[in-house]
């Protein structure tokens, strides 16, 4: 099945702009002079130059270059519209205008040379500007003067090793008179609920003491 084909307004517009440029430029160098194909070949010159200059600004918006061409052949253009709308007698040319058409050839020819042979620019994405961060410069670690010699020192002798001296024995430690009381009164409720005396290990198990407090009420108490 076919395709329909929908006009574009912004194309329609795009060919009629470029059919009246076109044949006002025709006009134009034909009053200046220019007569046959010759006349015909203006108007694809500017057109050429605006079309180059558009495709270097696409790539490259910051060349200073391009957009001044891009401006000289708009101007080219846009003059010729304006010259040959009532503006300008067509059978009396004046001679400054002859002169810049017939040196419009060259011009157009260095302009679009520099467009297509200058080099371009090419800008880093800016992941890479910012990852690519200048190294720090090496430094030589080359030392010309000689280090001074480390002065020899006498061996330090080793101390002498004394034996420790022997741990004092220790004492017994006192009991409080209210512990030993409580402690006292358990091994005679032993005694009169078994008829014989409490074992020290029964005594040291119901009090919860440390050893050394508990052998100290074993022997006030004369427990086995």
């Amino acid at each position: 099945m076919p395709r329909s084909i929908r006009p574009d307004a912004v194309l329609v517009q795009a060919v009629i702009a470029g059919a009246l440029s076109f044949a006002h430029l025709h006009d134009l160098a034909a009053a200046a002079g220019q007569t046959g194909w010759k006349a015909w070949a203006y108007p694809v010159s500017v057109d050429l130059l605006l079309v180059a200059a558009w495709r270097r600004l696409r790539t490259a918006r910051r060349d200073r270059a391009a957009w001044i061409w891009f401006v000289i052949a708009l101007f080219a253009s846009l003059g010729a519209n304006v010259a040959t709308a009532g503006l300008l007698d067509l059978d009396a040319v004046p001679a400054w205008l002859c002169i810049l058409v017939a040196g419009w050839p060259a011009l157009a020819f260095l302009g679009g040379t520099l467009l297509v042979h200058s080099p371009t620019e090419t800008t880093a994405p800016p992941e890479q500007l910012v990852n690519d961060e200048p190294a720090a410069p090496e430094v030589e670690m080359h030392r010309t003067d000689e280090p001074d010699p480390v002065p020899e020192t006498a061996p330090v002798p080793a101390p002498e090793l004394t034996a420790a001296p022997p741990k004092p024995p220790t004492s017994t430690p006192a009991v409080p008179v209210a512990l030993l009381d409580h402690a006292r009164k358990i091994a005679d409720a032993h005694r009169a609920s078994t008829g014989s005396p409490m074992p020290a290990a029964d005594l040291s198990a119901r009090l919860g003491l440390p050893t050394p407090m508990t052998d100290a009420i074993t022997a006030e108490l004369q427990l086995t």
